[in-house]
């Protein structure tokens, strides 16, 4: 045996590494797990693909060979000469009709527009739980702010009211140790003796920081889908949380109250409650008085909204495990305090998803207020816009225009929904 044969080898360094299989990385492996992951799923791809490419051939060639100048439908068509193409020179021509509508005066648009950056600062401190605490002071003053905007008048109107709701408030936490209905009726009084009294101070000084009043039959367009949306939102959810509370409550005649309504309201379509609104309702009021129809509308679909966050509430709090009640009575705390800090941050967490299914439903039922002659959206393209003479036949153009705005705002609230579900999923962390 030569010596050649007892010299043992030793590795002194390592192979390098070898990249990986081309089919187990990057767009080829994506593709594969997700779209050709078997028999069944490559020919549903394959189908699918065929059905995206015949969609997308007839409509991109209709969108990017659109015409934007004209005047109207005729000279639209007169452009094209047979070419495939939209006539989206409706939508530049109409622009601020589909967005505050037309009789809104158009020198004032731009209370609309700051009205608009307003409220994305207002909700911000709402939404978002790391912004300073003090932007909620913001939040608090922006719906008089807003209605100053939007309506103007004198500035006087909305300060005079606020002092009211703060005086009222002061008084009611004052007289609150006495009993609840006394610092309750120590408040509405307290609000109302100022409101009235600033009546005068504000037909004294009708010219202080005063806008041009705009009435309410004025508004319309998209802007009027919104105010109604975020109106009606921001005051079914509390009503909506009181409801739920009180069909729960041991107290027989709260119990009841709430169940008949929730129950009649669930029970009646929101078109019949908005001609209700629009007709009946003023057969109930004292001769000659004038009761803004927006107000109506906000009051019924409040009313109507609120019932059903108060179902998806109260399946929220059934959710809880009796364990959760049995905590709070243990630590002493009353029924107030042990809502506010054991049982609905839990509820609501669980709510989350059927209060924004409920609050995108209700943003598109905004729309229904055109059957009732009240110009949004849909009712500035169904009346004024489609009856001219000039753009009567212009369809998918304003449809597909409405179309992508809600999709925008819906398609907003529902991210941030699931956004707001992963900051609060605390107990898998």
């Amino acid at each position: 045996m030569s010596n050649s044969d007892n010299i043992v080898f030793v590795r002194t360094e390592m192979l390098p590494e070898l990249p990986p299989p081309a089919t187990e990385t990057g767009v080829i492996k994506w593709l594969r797990e997700n779209l050709f992951s078997s028999v069944t799923n490559s020919i549903l791809t394959l189908i699918s693909l065929y059905i995206i490419y015949q969609l997308l051939s007839g409509f991109l060639p209709w969108l990017f060979g659109g015409v934007w100048t004209t005047s109207s439908l005729k000279e639209c068509r007169e452009v094209l000469d047979g070419a495939t193409g939209g006539c989206f020179s409706v939508l530049t021509e109409r622009w601020n009709q589909l967005l505050f509508g037309f009789k809104y005066p158009p020198d004032q648009y731009w209370r609309i527009a700051l009205a608009f950056v307003l409220l994305l600062i207002a909700i911000a401190p709402v939404l978002f739980q790391k912004l300073p605490r003090k932007l909620m002071y913001f939040t608090g003053l922006f719906p008089f702010i807003g209605f100053w905007l939007i309506w103007g008048g004198t500035l006087m109107t909305p300060i005079v009211i606020l002092v009211g709701i703060i005086a009222g408030y002061i008084a009611f936490t004052r007289l609150e140790h006495n009993s609840f209905a006394m610092g309750a009726a120590g408040g509405i009084l307290t609000a109302a003796v100022i409101i009235w009294l600033g009546g005068f101070v504000t037909g004294s000084m009708s010219g202080f920081l005063a806008l041009e009043q705009v009435p309410s039959r004025d508004l319309g367009g998209f802007m009027l889908n919104l105010i109604l949306g975020v109106v009606c939102v921001s005051l079914s959810l509390p009503i909506g949380i009181a409801l739920a509370l009180g069909r729960q409550s041991d107290m027989l005649i709260i119990k009841w109250i709430c169940v008949v309504f929730i129950e009649f309201i669930r029970g009646v379509p929101l078109i019949t409650l908005l001609f209700v609104a629009n007709v009946v309702l003023a057969y109930f009021l004292p001769p000659g008085t004038n009761f803004d129809l927006i107000l109506r509308v906000i009051i019924m679909i409040t009313m109507f909204s609120s019932a059903y966050i108060a179902e998806v509430i109260r399946g929220g709090l059934a959710a809880l495990p009796k364990g959760q009640y049995e905590a709070a009575d243990s630590l002493g705390l009353d029924y107030a305090q042990s809502m506010q800090l054991i049982i609905l941050p839990q509820a609501l967490k669980i709510s989350i998803p059927g209060i924004v299914n409920v609050a995108v439903g209700l943003f598109k039922d905004t729309t229904l207020v055109s059957v009732i002659s009240m110009f949004d959206l849909v009712g500035m393209i169904r009346g004024p816009i489609l009856a001219s003479t000039e753009w009567n036949g212009v369809y998918w153009e304003l449809w597909g225009f409405a179309v992508l705005l809600f999709f925008v705002v819906c398609y907003s609230i529902s991210k941030y929904s699931q956004w707001l579900e992963q900051q609060l999923r605390t107990d898998h962390r």
